[in-house]
């Protein structure tokens, strides 16, 4: 069931509620997932202010335990034109492995769909790339590092 509550937008699944958020409620999951060990800046990415870009939580209770963002930006691999990137996918520890993240990506996956989104594309961790093919997307190029983070590929799915 999706509310509108002020603009915002909720869906409550079972135990779950995923809910549109602004970019600094990202950083209390983006900096011990993501960015462990590194400054708070780490997690601060650029466009997460922009009007385009989308931000999702995911809550049990009233706890954040899951974020990932979407942000209007085009890959150059990639030729059609209406594309989102997925950055900053990240789930708390304790709640990883129990299908959150595939819940609030398909909650993404619809949002952007609705706004005639074709295509959401990533640079997926090398880790998890299981996840991601399991959920439709596919790998498109080479391997890549990034530096004190690690191997990347880009994944890409039709919506």
């Amino acid at each position: 069931m999706i509310q509108d509550n002020k603009s915002l937008y909720t869906i409550k699944t079972s135990n779950y509620n995923i809910k549109l958020i602004n970019s600094e409620e990202t950083h209390a999951v983006r900096l011990p997932i993501l960015r462990a060990g590194q400054p708070i800046k780490s997690c601060i990415f650029e466009g997460d202010n922009l009007e385009t870009t989308v931000h999702l939580g995911i809550y049990i209770h009233d706890e954040i335990i899951g974020v990932c963002s979407f942000f209007k930006n085009n890959n150059k691999n990639i030729l059609i034109a209406n594309q989102y990137q997925l950055r900053g996918m990240a789930i708390l520890k304790n709640f990883q492995g129990k299908g959150v993240g595939s819940k609030m990506l398909n909650y993404g996956e619809k949002l952007l769909k609705s706004k005639q989104t074709e295509i959401i594309w990533c640079n997926a961790r090398e880790s998890a790339l299981g996840f991601y093919k399991q959920l439709g997307y596919n790998i498109i190029g080479e391997p890549f590092d990034i530096a004190s983070i690690g191997i990347h590929y880009i994944m890409f799915k039709n919506l």
